[in-house]
């Protein structure tokens, strides 16, 4: 009986298998990209990455495998959340970035999204990385509690973030309407003024608090 393929991303640079799987992933976002979910195949990936596709096929499996590689690099980047020194510019250029992100033509951001609908094992992939995405982003808010902006008891940074953020998904992803150029910062202070009313508040004896 053989062991089971290694689908464990090698981290060391400059190594072989380092190499390909940058090959491969880079092939995947392209074939994405371009063709979208009904157009990625093995073989095709195979082939733009200058890979055999046996290679591909033993270490990936299947297209599913593809997708989560893909999904979990972009987790390995090192993006760090905005820093202006303000609880509505750091959602504002947050929210910058995701139109930026969603109006590319064409956009590989859309494309992955898309993907995931048609795999399970994508789908898994990609709530980990919203989940981690949103706790990376939740320094936003403890800096803006830490510089007074918003009310003195614990505000529930995952339910802010996702406020500030969810009209662009909306408009751009649902909607499919023209991008607004002024909506990032709309949504943004739309977010801070319901912060500061107490809109995300967490009530009640067992609330965590801030240091």
């Amino acid at each position: 009986m053989t062991d089971p393929p290694d689908t464990t991303p090698d981290r060391r640079p400059g190594g072989r298998t380092a190499r390909v799987r940058a090959q491969v992933l880079d092939a995947v976002r392209a074939e994405l990209t371009e063709g979208g979910h009904e157009g990625l195949t093995m073989e095709g990936v195979a082939t733009r990455a200058g890979v055999h596709r046996a290679t591909v096929y033993r270490r990936w499996r299947d297209v599913g495998g593809l997708l989560v590689d893909v999904i979990d690099a972009a987790g390995e980047t090192d993006w760090q959340p905005p820093d202006t020194g303000s609880l509505r510019g750091d959602l504002t250029a947050l929210n910058r970035e995701i139109q930026e992100s969603l109006v590319a033509r064409p956009s590989f951001a859309v494309a992955l999204m898309a993907a995931s609908f048609h795999s399970e094992q994508a789908a898994r992939a990609q709530t980990r990385l919203w989940a981690d995405r949103y706790a990376q982003c939740e320094v936003i808010v403890e800096r803006a509690a830490g510089r007074g902006e918003l009310p003195g008891r614990h505000t529930d940074a995952r339910s802010l973030l996702i406020t500030a953020t969810a009209p662009l998904y909306h408009r751009l992803m649902l909607l499919r309407v023209d991008p607004d150029p002024r909506l990032p910062e709309r949504a943004a202070e739309a977010a801070v003024l319901a912060a500061t009313a107490g809109a995300f508040t967490v009530h009640g004896e067992s609330e965590v608090r801030s240091p």
